[in-house]
C-alpha cells in the first residue's frame, strides 16, 4: 500500500482523478480528508503502479509508501485522530467518554437499576453482557437475546447506547439489532472470521487486546474490520497476561501512547479486566486518563458480592460516582474533559 498526498490547494477535480487512476490500475481507494492535506490511501501491490505517473498528476504534492504491516490504521494513512459521534457525544476528540455496567446483564431490574446509577454518576455508555466466554463451561454464559432486549429497555430508560460483546459471526446480525457498540473480546480479538462480519456490519466496534498479543497483532485485527470500510473502531487496552499474580491481569499503561503514536484510532482503557480488583481500579482508571485515553470502561454492579460474574472486579455505584468526579479533575488537568 501507498499513500499519495495531496497539495494544500488541491481541488476536487485532481483528487478525482488520482483516485480514477488508481482504480484505473485495479486498486482499492480510500480517501481520507484531514485538516491540512487530503491523502489517498492506494491499496493493493504497489509494485505494479508507476509511482512517478501519479506524482507527476496535477495536485499531488507526493507518494508514500507504507511500510508498517497495519496499513489503514496507521498514523501514516491518516496523521489526524479518528473521532466519530455517538448519541451526543464525540469518541477520539477532546472529551472522554465513559462506559460502565455490569459484567453480565443477570435480570431486568439488575441492569436497569445499574443504568440508572450509572447515568446518575456520569456514564455515557451501558456496557453490560449478555453473551460471555467463561474459562469454565460451567460458569455463567450469559442469558443472550433476553439479555440484549434488557440492555435495549435499560437504553429506552436511560438514552444511553450499548455496549456488549458477540462471540461469534452468526451472531452478528441479532447484536445489531439491539446494541450500539459491538464489542470483541480479548479471547476473540484473532476470530478473523468474526473480524470479517464486524467490519461488514458497519456498526461502531470495541476491539479488546487479546490477553498475550502484540501491539502490532491487535492493530492488525483493527486492519481486518477497517479493510470493509468501517471507521469506527475503537482499541481497547485491558491488560496483558504477565508473570504476577496479585492482579487478574497487568494493565499495559505503555500501550496507551504507543498505540495513540502509532495509530489514529480512538483507544479506550479498561481498569476493571486488567486489575481483577475493584481496590484498583479507581488508581489505574485515573492513570489512563492521564496517559491520554479516549475512554474508559468500568465494570459496575449495585451488589458485587451476588454477581454471576467479575463481582469482584465490580464497583459499587456510589465508588463509581466517586471515581468520576477524580477523573473529570484529571482530565482539565491534561487539557480534556469528561462531560456529563
Amino acid at each position: 500500500m501507498m499513500i499519495v498526498i495531496m497539495k494544500a490547494d488541491a481541488s476536487m477535480s485532481e483528487k478525482s482523478a488520482v483516485i480514477a487512476r488508481a482504480e484505473d490500475y485495479g486498486f482499492k481507494v480510500h480517501l481520507s480528508d484531514g485538516k491540512e492535506r487530503t491523502i489517498i490511501g492506494v491499496i493493493g501491490d504497489s509494485a505494479t503502479i508507476n509511482r512517478e505517473q501519479i506524482e507527476r498528476m496535477s495536485g499531488v504534492e507526493r507518494v508514500v509508501p507504507i511500510l508498517k504491516p497495519f496499513k489503514l490504521a496507521s498514523r501514516e494513512f491518516k496523521p489526524d485522530d479518528t473521532t466519530f459521534s455517538l448519541n451526543g457525544h464525540t469518541i477520539g476528540g477532546n472529551e472522554i467518554i465513559v462506559m460502565a455496567g455490569p459484567c453480565s446483564v443477570e435480570s431486568r431490574s439488575q441492569i436497569i437499576e445499574t443504568a440508572i446509577a450509572c447515568k446518575e454518576a456520569g456514564a455515557h455508555v451501558l456496557r453490560g453482557g449478555a453473551f460471555k466466554p467463561r474459562t469454565s463451561p460451567y460458569a455463567f454464559q450469559g442469558m443472550g437475546e433476553e439479555g440484549l432486549k434488557y440492555l435495549a429497555e435499560a437504553r429506552e430508560v436511560t438514552g444511553m447506547p450499548i455496549v456488549t460483546e458477540v462471540m461469534e459471526p452468526a451472531l452478528v446480525p441479532l447484536v445489531c439489532e439491539y446494541a450500539d457498540i459491538l464489542q470483541i473480546g480479548a479471547r476473540n480479538m484473532q476470530n478473523y472470521a468474526l473480524l470479517h462480519a464486524v467490519g461488514e456490519s458497519q456498526f461502531p466496534v470495541l476491539l479488546k487486546r487479546g490477553m498475550s498479543s502484540l501491539i502490532e497483532e491487535w492493530l492488525m485485527c483493527a486492519e481486518y474490520i477497517l479493510s470493509h470500510g468501517n471507521t469506527r473502531v475503537m482499541l481497547c487496552e485491558r491488560g496483558i497476561r504477565t508473570f504476577e499474580t496479585y492482579t487478574r491481569n497487568t494493565f499495559d499503561i505503555n500501550a496507551i501512547p504507543v498505540a495513540k503514536q502509532l495509530s489514529h484510532l480512538p483507544i479506550i482503557a479498561d481498569p476493571s479486566h486488567a486489575t481483577g480488583k475493584w481496590e484498583y481500579v479507581a488508581g489505574a482508571a485515573k492513570a489512563a486518563v492521564a496517559a491520554g485515553a479516549d475512554g474508559i470502561i468500568i465494570e459496575v454492579h449495585p451488589r458485587p458480592e451476588e454477581a454471576m460474574s467479575d463481582g469482584g472486579q465490580s464497583l459499587k455505584p456510589e465508588k463509581f460516582a466517586k471515581l468520576v468526579t477524580e477523573m473529570k479533575a484529571i482530565a482539565q488537568a491534561v487539557g480534556r474533559d469528561i462531560k456529563s
